[in-house]
């Protein structure tokens, strides 16, 4: 099964407090105001929140699915990924909630814990 970015979106837009916001020329997915995902201009790749200590052993781990954009990525918490490289929709469901605990709330993870803790709180 190949992801698709209509599979980003359904999956983002499921997470609680989620909405879509176009920036950039593309569509961006929003939790209380803030970016967790992002679909990539050509739909086949999207970018995700993630510490910037993370990136490389993700990125050295598995480089056909992780990579950043040299020169414009450097300074933030993102990470890009491929979505034809992911395994299967439980995947992108995981990364997707990972990165939206990242950009939500403390009170709103707190609500949600089948979606895990956000960073610092385990």
């Amino acid at each position: 099964m190949t992801i698709t970015a209509d599979d980003v979106r359904a999956i983002a837009l499921s997470l609680p407090g989620t909405a879509e916001q176009p920036a950039w020329g593309m569509p961006t997915f929003r939790v209380a105001g803030k970016i967790f995902a992002a679909l990539g201009d050509d739909d086949a790749t999207m970018g995700v929140k993630c510490p910037v200590e993370d990136r490389a052993g993700l990125i050295a781990a598995e480089p056909a699915k992780f990579f950043v954009r040299e020169g414009h990525d450097d300074k933030y918490a993102w990470l890009r990924v491929r979505l034809a490289a992911l395994d299967d929709v439980a995947e992108l469901t995981a990364i997707l909630a990972d990165s939206w605990r990242q950009a939500a709330p403390r009170g709103l993870a707190a609500e949600h814990p089948e979606l895990g803790l956000p960073p610092g709180d385990g």
